[in-house]
């Protein structure tokens, strides 16, 4: 309510006294606020002043006084402390500046000499370069480069070269038109169908399919007769028939001159006759065959011409195969005749019949000498069955009636079964050549020879005027004994003396011969055109190599991160390569082996220097021309340097200076433990590549991320799951030298590295670490696999070993396919099969190195050897091997090598059973 004259307020005051109120308020808390400080620091000071210096509380005291309290004293430790660490600081700092100082200096210093050491790579380049070009340009004038020959082929119908003085007078030189076959044609074949010409229809129908089944697996056969060095016709064996007679041999020349490519005198032209009886049809007997050669079993004197015409072996395995299992073993090596012989010739009996006793070479020599001496053999033969001195089976009349033979010739005896039977059991089988001289090879003889080589007993060849099959090549005084019929009385004494050595070591050679030029009709067929081919000097056409299909596949990490997995020792094992892999030179000495080493190729067991062909029947091998040109071929001159210690490990050294080797690894679905075993290659030196077969079907994880190790990593997909694809010889292997390593197998690189080293000085064994021995089980008669510790080995397990691509070809094309089958059997022996391989080529034992018997990575899964079942599988490989080769050909050695150079710790429980390098 508001009222005149004043303001009254809410509580009925007047709005003055309330703002006087305020201002007082006001004024007293300014008093406080201001005055009254004032009046407590005179009021303090005061007291100070009148206490005297001694007792002041507030004032300003000297600075080490107020140390003196207990509450403060930590404090000051601290600062102290403080203080003395940064001085501390202070000096290193100054010292870190005087570094960096230097430092710099020296850096400095290095860019003055990075730049000089850059102008001196600069100018050692400049000098390499100019050193490289001098090389080349010396090379080119010592070695120059040289271009195939530009091949010139003949018209059609070229008529060739003026004929011959005579048909007796045809050579190679004189007969065949070398022409049509340059060195680098590869030799082509052109064979004529049979049913282009007359007489084909008359051929024996199982010899016409069995050639026509070898000239399809043969590498050398074209279908253009145009580019085609040789010319096939086959021309026999002509099927008997009553209602067919022979025709005349004026019909057959014009038949003959009828065929499309004869060019007026069938130069470059083969007639192949194949008897499969042993009376065979001589039917080109006068026929004149102009410049064509002739090759059959049964020649005259006057129709065969030396050097050009050729003896074949007959072809008593038409379409079946050979059964090795059948074939009785090479041991022991006497058997229980010395020597057996089955045969009847009518016009020899005359003398034998008599019971006065034969007169005495020197009373024959009084008078005329004798036209035949098969009555002389007869009565010499039973005299030596007579005298019990050795056990032997003559028999010159036959129980039942004897085969048809040409004249003078000695008549088989007998079924081919019942033939067999005796010669099972017969150290030597008496072979007696034909009485005619003029007959100087006979389908009859070939048959005898034939059967002897096939069961393992020795051919005495009586008659030294008789023509062998491929008696120009194949150097037969090493498998069959010849002895002149002169001689007969002289025989049981040659025979005796012979020891069980030579015995075992000529069964061999006959077994390998028939083996490899008599046994098939594929092996007749290649014979024959290796003959020819080797004659006109033609280096073989190269072995085909598998291709290796490869699975895609992603590297990951950089190999060697892990602490985990290093693996390289405290040695310097040698350069890791930098540059591109290095493959092995090839086609060095394929024609120094065509033109000068033929018998050394014709007359021993296919091995690391000796060539064998396409097939395991052609004499020549391509494998050895690409793989052996380094090792066997080409020597450097200067190779190693030598020295000890260091320079012994990281010089290579040796004649071949520049070689590396490749890794083969077979694995199946373990993929952490094969990734492991890759990164542990990384660094190696000299090595190519690593080639892992993949033995799985299923293929690798699509996550799989594989160790870049710095070389070419190739997996290699497989056909099936067979640990034969180990020795399979891949392409992607361009070296010679082969580590076979197994994915859980865990080596040290100085270890592989002396491998390696012993393996080149051994190029044609297996070398490798773990050793196994063969036992023989006098309880059960039959071999025995032992892995235990001993001194003496025959086998080194491929699972980590070192040999030759080479033996990779035998093993996959040449080594009978029942061994094969086997392993693929029982998924195991591969690495048995190897050794008995290589220890029946080259009759040596392989070689271990270090002292190691074992290499599984520790913690890796449990591979197939761990089963029970392994070694009862093993005994059984053995002695099935030992069947299909006919004798036990490992070979015992105590004989080992030991890194000593590089520092290897010996055993001290096993040293002594050794001998060291």
């Amino acid at each position: 309510m508001q009222r005149s004259g004043g303001i009254i307020g809410n509580n009925g005051q007047p709005w003055v006294l309330r703002r006087v109120r305020l201002t007082w308020l006001s004024f007293m808390l300014f008093f406080i606020l201001v005055f009254f400080p004032l009046i407590a620091h005179y009021y303090l000071t005061t007291i100070d002043e009148a206490g005297g210096p001694d007792k002041r509380i507030f004032g300003p005291r000297p600075g080490g006084e107020l140390c003196e309290a207990k509450h403060v004293q930590d404090l000051c430790r601290i600062r102290e402390s403080v203080s003395e660490e940064l001085l501390q600081l202070e000096a290193k700092r100054q010292e870190l500046n005087g570094e960096i100082a230097r430092l710099n200096l020296r850096i400095e210093a290095c860019k003055r000499s990075i730049d000089s050491a850059k102008q001196d790579l600069l100018q050692l380049k400049n000098v390499i370069s100019q050193t490289e070009h001098s090389y080349k340009e010396l090379m080119a004038q010592n070695q120059p480069k040289l271009s195939l020959p530009v091949r010139l082929l003949p018209d059609k119908d070229d008529p060739g070269y003026p004929p011959p003085k005579s048909a007796q007078s045809c050579r190679l030189h004189s007969c065949f038109d070398y022409a049509r076959c340059p060195l680098t044609s590869g030799f082509p074949v052109y064979v004529y169908d049979t049913g282009s010409y007359t007489w084909g229809e008359k051929l024996d129908p199982l010899v016409k399919q069995a050639f026509a089944s070898s000239v399809k697996s043969s590498v050398y056969v074209t279908n253009n007769p145009n580019i085609a060095c040789l010319y096939i016709v086959l021309v026999g064996e002509i099927q008997e028939s009553p209602s067919s007679p022979p025709a005349s041999p004026l019909d057959l020349e014009k038949q003959l001159k009828a065929l499309p490519y004869w060019r007026l005198d069938g130069h470059n032209h083969l007639l192949v006759h194949l008897s499969r009886k042993s009376l065979t049809q001589n039917f080109l007997y006068n026929v004149s065959t102009g410049r064509a050669a002739v090759a059959q079993s049964t020649f005259f004197e006057r129709q065969y011409r030396e050097g050009f015409d050729m003896v074949v072996s007959p072809l008593v395995h038409a379409l079946s195969e050979p059964n090795f299992l059948e074939v009785p073993t090479q041991v022991p090596v006497k058997r229980k005749y010395l020597f057996t012989f089955q045969g009847e010739k009518v016009e020899s009996l005359r003398s034998s019949l008599l019971e006065a006793p034969p007169q005495s070479f020197e009373e024959e020599m009084e008078g005329d000498p004798p036209a035949d001496y098969d009555d002389r053999i007869i009565g010499t033969l039973k005299a030596v069955q007579d005298s019990h001195l050795d056990q032997v089976l003559v028999e010159f009349t036959c129980k039942n009636q004897p085969k048809p033979s040409l004249p003078t010739e000695w008549a088989v005896c007998g079924e081919r079964e019942d033939r067999l039977e005796v010669l099972k059991v017969s150290t030597f089988a008496l072979v007696i050549s034909p009485g005619d001289g003029q007959l100087v090879a006979s389908a009859g003889c070939s048959m005898r020879l034939f059967e002897a080589l096939e069961v393992g007993a020795i051919p005495v060849v009586l008659g030294d005027h008789s023509k062998l099959p491929y008696h120009h090549l194949i150097r037969w005084s090493e498998a069959v004994i010849m002895v002149p019929k002169p001689r007969i009385t002289e025989l049981h004494f040659l025979l005796r003396s012979i020891s069980d050595n030579d015995l075992l070591a000529m069964r061999r050679q006959g077994r390998f011969l028939w083996e490899t030029y008599f046994s098939t009709s594929e092996s007749i067929f290649s014979t024959i055109l290796a003959s020819v081919r080797t004659s006109i000097q033609i280096p073989a056409a190269p072995i085909r190599e598998e291709p290796a299909q490869e699975i895609p596949h992603k590297a990951g990490k950089l190999a060697g991160t892990d602490a985990n997995m290093a693996d390289n020792g405290d040695l310097d094992l040698g350069p890791v390569e930098v540059e591109p892999p290095y493959a092995s030179p090839r086609f060095l000495r394929n024609f120094t082996y065509t033109v000068a080493d033929v018998y050394r190729t014709w007359n021993r067991a296919p091995g690391p220097f000796h060539l064998f062909p396409h097939t395991p029947l052609d004499p020549v091998l391509p494998s050895e021309a690409k793989f052996l040109g380094s090792g066997t071929g080409f020597r450097p001159i200067g190779g190693g340097s030598g020295g000890s210690g260091k320079e012994f490990q990281a010089a290579l050294g040796g004649n071949v200076p520049r070689e590396q080797f490749t890794v083969v690894m077979l694995t199946y679905e373990r993929e952490e433990v094969l990734m492991n075993s890759l990164e542990r290659l990384n660094g190696l030196p000299y090595l190519n590549k690593v080639v892992v077969v993949w033995n799985s079907p299923k293929p690798p994880s699509d996550d799989l991320l594989w160790p870049d190790i710095g070389l070419p990593i190739v997996v290699v997909r497989t056909e099936k799951n067979s640990l034969n694809n180990r020795f399979i010889p891949w392409d992607a292997v361009e070296t010679e030298a082969i580590l076979s390593i197994d994915d859980d197998a865990h080596l040290r690189h100085d270890e592989i590295m002396f491998g390696f080293r012993v393996w080149r000085e051994a190029r044609d064994r297996i070398v490798g670490f773990p050793g196994r021995f063969h036992a023989w089980d006098v309880n059960h008669q039959s071999w025995l696999y032992n892995s235990n510790y001993s001194c003496e080995l025959s086998m080194v397990l491929t699972g980590a070993a070192f040999f030759h691509k080479y033996y990779a070809y035998l093993y996959s094309y040449v080594m009978p396919q029942a061994i094969r089958d086997m392993v693929d059997e029982y998924i195991n022996c591969e690495d048995i099969a190897m050794n008995f391989l290589v220890s029946h080529i080259t009759r040596k034992p392989p070689i271990k190195v270090t002292s190691r018997w074992t290499f599984r990575c520790p913690g890796c899964p449990q591979a197939l050897s761990h089963d029970d079942s392994h070694f009862h599988e093993r005994h059984k490989c053995i002695n099935f091997f030992v069947k299909v080769y006919g004798y036990m050909p490992l070979l015992y050695t105590q004989f080992r090598v030991d890194s000593v150079l590089f520092k290897t710790r010996l055993p001290h429980d096993k040293t002594k059973c050794f001998k060291f390098i």
